[in-house]
C-alpha cells in the first residue's frame, strides 16, 4: 500500500467515469493524496481542497493507538457502531474520530453465508491489516521537495487540531503558492464532522470561485 498506489487508483476511478478534469478534496490520509495527484497530475485538478493535513511528515502515538484500538475490538460480541464508539472511548480521545472509525464498520453477512466459519455480526470494511502494517509508509510526506501544483487551493483546519499549525504554512505554500487557509472555529481534526455547516460554507465558497 502506497500513496502512489492510491493517485493511481482515484485516476482510474476518475477515467471509469469519464472525468477529465475535476475539483478534487481529500481530508487526512486522503488529503496527502489528492496533493499528490495534483502535483503528478496537474491537468486533471482544476481546483484542490486539502483538510486538515500538510505536505510532511506524522509519526504519531495517537495514530497508533487508533490502530490498536481498531485491532483489538471484538466484533464477535459487538452489537452496534454506537457500541464501538463507547468502546474506543479512553483509547482514542477525540470523539468525532471515533465516530469516524465506527464509520468503518458494516454487519457481516447471514450466518449461512459467511466464509471460514466465523460467526462476528460485524466487519471491518476497510483491509485493516494491510493499512496496519503500512502504517510507517502512510505517516510520511508523498511530496517530493520540487513538486508543485499551481492552481488554486483551499486548506480547512480546525482551530483545535494539531494537524496543521503555522510552522507547516511554508511547506505548503512551497509545493502550492496559490494556497489560502481557513480556520473552522471550535473544530478538530474533522471539521467536516465537527462543524458542517461552517465546512460546507467555505469549501462552496471556494469552488464557486468566491
Amino acid at each position: 500500500m502506497s500513496y502512489e498506489a492510491m493517485v493511481g487508483d482515484v485516476l482510474g476511478w476518475l477515467d471509469a467515469r469519464g472525468l477529465e478534469r475535476v475539483a478534487l478534496m481529500g481530508h487526512s490520509m486522503g488529503g496527502k493524496v489528492a496533493m499528490a495527484l495534483a502535483c503528478r497530475h496537474a491537468g486533471r485538478v482544476a481546483r484542490l481542497v486539502v483538510v486538515d493535513i500538510a505536505p510532511k511528515d506524522y509519526l504519531s502515538a495517537a495514530h497508533r493507538a487508533e490502530f490498536a484500538a481498531m485491532n483489538e475490538l471484538d466484533l464477535r460480541s459487538l452489537q452496534s457502531r454506537a457500541e464501538a464508539e463507547m468502546r474506543f472511548e479512553g483509547r482514542v480521545e477525540d470523539w468525532a474520530m471515533r465516530k469516524f472509525l465506527a464509520t468503518n464498520l458494516e454487519r457481516a453477512p447471514a450466518p449461512e453465508t459467511r466464509a471460514g466459519g466465523n460467526d462476528a455480526a460485524w466487519r471491518w470494511m476497510i483491509n485493516l491489516p494491510v493499512i496496519t502494517e503500512a502504517l510507517p509508509e502512510l505517516e510520511r510526506n508523498p511530496l517530493r521537495e520540487e513538486e508543485r501544483f499551481d492552481g488554486d487551493v483551499l486548506v480547512v483546519t480546525g482551530a483545535k487540531s494539531g494537524y496543521v499549525g503555522p510552522g507547516d504554512w511554508a511547506a505548503v505554500t512551497g509545493h502550492f503558492p496559490r494556497a489560502r487557509l481557513e480556520v473552522i472555529a471550535g473544530a478538530g481534526h474533522n471539521p467536516h464532522m465537527e462543524k458542517r455547516p461552517e465546512f460546507v460554507r467555505v469549501v462552496r465558497g471556494f469552488l464557486a470561485g468566491v
